[in-house]
């Protein structure tokens, strides 16, 4: 008896896990660039051998004012970008105006306090959104002036120069930050 109990348990077992595979547990990877907000890379690097790298997602403004009708609503931390947080990742230990950021990748998010910018560099880079930051994960705070771009960009754009310049454009919004 206690061998067809076993052998019962052993099959339902083996049955459940096949049936659950097939439900999905063998999906093909996701296409980001067919999402709404589709991935984008800045990266650059300097003349010193810092390699900057801004791995992100482009929100569009589609009509909508920022920071009333979407993100980054002011005062409140962002991911700076859609979807996964933004990742900013460099080779060498640098500075970012002139404070001290070691080596590595981080999630890069932002406070948008109006005439000025809180940019945050926190350890924990691989998340979803700011659903789980932390700030007791941050490294680095630097806050920098608003500036806004020449020209309004419907998509948010990363740009790094080979100077070690950071910039975001986002509709009539911005800021800039350098790496050295």
């Amino acid at each position: 008896m206690k061998k067809f109990l076993s052998l019962a348990l052993l099959s339902s077992l083996l049955f459940v896990g096949i049936n659950a595979n097939a439900q999905g547990g063998n999906k093909p990877p996701e296409d980001k660039s067919k999402r709404p907000s589709p991935p984008a890379m800045a990266s650059a690097t300097t003349s010193d051998g810092v390699t900057i790298k801004i791995d992100y997602s482009q929100p569009s403004v589609k009509g909508r004012e920022i920071g009333k009708d979407v993100e980054p609503m002011k005062d409140k931390v962002w991911r700076t970008g859609a979807n996964e947080a933004t990742v900013f990742e460099i080779n060498k230990d640098v500075t970012i105006n002139g404070k001290k950021l070691p080596a590595g990748k981080y999630g890069l998010f932002t406070i948008w306090n109006g005439n000025t910018w809180t940019v945050i560099f926190n350890k924990t880079w691989n998340q979803w959104g700011a659903f789980k930051y932390k700030s007791a994960d941050d490294v680095l705070r630097v806050d920098v002036p608003s500036a806004p771009p020449a020209s309004a960009s419907e998509k948010m754009t990363f740009t790094v120069g080979n100077d070690g310049m950071v910039s975001l454009a986002w509709g009539n919004v911005g800021f800039d930050f350098t790496v050295k």
